[in-house]
C-alpha cells in the first residue's frame, strides 16, 4: 500500500469513475426534463468511502485493511445515493445506468417491490467498471429518503427507554404510510402527464 491510504494510487482512477457516473446521470436528467419538461431526480449525491470508514468496514466484515479489501472485497467504496422525485424514475434511472458502456451489474436489490421488515425501501445496484471497480448506487424516492434519514438517527439513540417494540412498528407504520404516499403521486403523475 501506498502512502496515500487504504486506496493506494487507485484514488484518481475512482474519482474519475465518480465523474463519469455523474456526468451519465447529468446527461439523462437533462434529455428527460427536455422530453418531459420535468428533472426526475430531486438531488444526486456521489461520494468515496472515508479511509476511516473503509477501515471500520474491513474490521467489520474480518478483512485486512488493504488497498486490495478496499478496491476488490468490499463494494461500495464507491457510492451514489440518487433520490428521485416519482417511483417510475428510479427505474428509468436504473436501466439507464445498467446499459452504461464499460460497466457491468453484478448485483441488484429491489427493496421498493420487497421491502425490508422494518419498513426500509430502496434500489440498490452494484456496477462493476471494466477495470474491476465497483460502484453501489442507492436509488430512491424523497419520501424514501426522508424515512431512512430519520430511521437512520432514531437506530443510533442508545436508551430506547423500554420503548423499543413501539418505536420499530411506529417506524414501520411510517414506511407504510410514506409509501402508499409514494404510489398516489405516481398515480397523479401518471394522470397529468400520461405513463411516460
Amino acid at each position: 500500500m501506498s502512502n496515500t491510504g487504504i486506496y493506494g494510487d487507485h484514488l484518481p482512477v475512482m474519482q474519475e469513475i465518480m465523474k463519469q457516473i455523474e456526468e451519465r446521470v447529468g446527461l439523462l436528467r437533462a434529455r428527460l426534463k427536455e422530453q418531459y419538461g420535468m428533472d426526475p431526480v430531486e438531488h444526486c449525491l456521489g461520494r468515496i468511502k472515508s479511509e476511516e470508514s473503509m477501515r471500520e468496514k474491513c474490521r467489520r466484515k474480518g478483512l485486512p485493511e488493504t488497498t486490495d479489501s478496499a478496491i476488490t472485497k468490499i463494494r461500495d467504496a464507491i457510492g451514489f445515493r440518487i433520490v428521485c422525485s416519482f417511483i417510475n424514475d428510479v427505474y428509468v434511472i436504473r436501466d439507464d445506468l445498467k446499459s452504461m458502456e464499460g460497466f457491468e451489474t453484478v448485483a441488484e436489490k429491489d427493496y421498493i417491490r420487497h421491502v425490508k421488515p422494518n419498513g426500509y425501501r430502496s434500489y440498490h445496484l452494484i456496477l462493476r467498471e471494466k477495470r474491476g471497480y465497483f460502484v453501489e448506487l442507492q436509488l430512491r424516492t424523497i419520501s424514501m429518503d426522508t424515512w431512512a434519514a430519520l430511521e437512520h438517527q432514531l437506530k443510533y439513540k442508545k436508551t430506547l427507554s423500554g420503548n423499543e417494540e413501539l418505536i420499530i412498528r411506529e417506524l414501520k407504520h411510517c414506511a407504510d404510510t410514506l409509501a402508499s404516499t409514494d404510489i398516489s403521486m405516481q398515480t397523479i403523475r401518471d394522470m397529468i402527464y400520461g405513463d411516460q
